[in-house]
């Protein structure tokens, strides 16, 4: 087990061998705003690897295809549902999907190699998001590291899933993709996803650091400031000759 108790830590109050309660520190302690708000990034930094799934499925399900010369594996089939407009669209892949929760598990990975010493409250933001696992955790699959991978491909998977559920909406309401870029609509293209990694982590992970009591107040701060992220990296991106378009 890691040497950071996954119990004990997170009470405020202990007991010492002679039986009196003893002081212990929080893990996310929060006496001010800015404490509060390094809790957030905190919370984006652990969560960092499975937001970036989506990532992973431009990788691999546009990039890579087209320098490689073969075409991704469209889900729908390109079939129309019965309002005449695509299911999901050709933007939604199996290669992307699951190159996603490949790409996110993999960072996860890269996340515990380099934070699985750190130990917060000091080491915030960067804080292993596999910190409190062990053998005795559903996804410990082949140790700590086909474990970190099995929380980053699942939380991953999430994402796409949530992602796509996103897109079927967006169909439905008869928004369809401009090119290679994704329709405007910049709460189904980011509420979802983060809706559903989340929902996924209070499911499966809910014993684990990345939903530790202390960062529920912050995990619903992130969520809520989740599309104004993705609008200021889509910016940026788009300024950088990285995007056609800035959303």
């Amino acid at each position: 087990m890691n040497s950071f108790a996954r119990h004990s830590s997170d009470r405020v109050h202990s007991s010492s061998l002679s039986g009196r309660p003893m002081s212990v520190s929080p893990l996310f302690p929060a006496p001010d705003f800015a404490d509060f708000a390094l809790n957030i990034i905190t919370v984006l930094m652990m969560y960092g690897p499975f937001y970036l799934a989506n990532t992973g499925a431009m990788l691999f399900g546009k990039w890579i295809p087209d320098k490689m010369g073969f075409s991704s594996a469209v889900i729908d089939g390109g079939r129309n549902w019965n309002d005449g407009y695509r299911i999901l669209g050709d933007g939604k892949t199996w290669h992307g999907m699951f190159g996603g929760a490949v790409f996110s598990g993999l960072l996860t990975i890269l996340a515990h190699h380099t934070w699985s010493s750190n130990a917060p409250p000091d080491a915030r933001p960067f804080v292993d998001p596999t910190l409190f696992s062990d053998s005795s955790d559903w996804f410990w699959l082949g140790g700590e590291w086909g474990a970190a991978f099995a929380m980053g491909f699942t939380l991953g998977l999430a994402c796409m899933l949530g992602d796509t559920a996103g897109s079927f909406v967006k169909r439905r309401r008869g928004l369809k993709r401009e090119g290679d870029e994704s329709s405007k609509a910049p709460l189904l293209d980011t509420v979802p996803f983060a809706v559903s990694i989340f929902l996924f982590a209070f499911l499966l992970f809910d014993d684990q650091i990345i939903m530790h009591e202390q960062l529920h107040d912050e995990i619903i701060a992130l969520l809520v400031l989740t599309p104004i992220i993705h609008r200021l990296f889509n910016v940026l991106g788009y300024r950088l000759g990285l995007k056609s378009v800035p959303y």
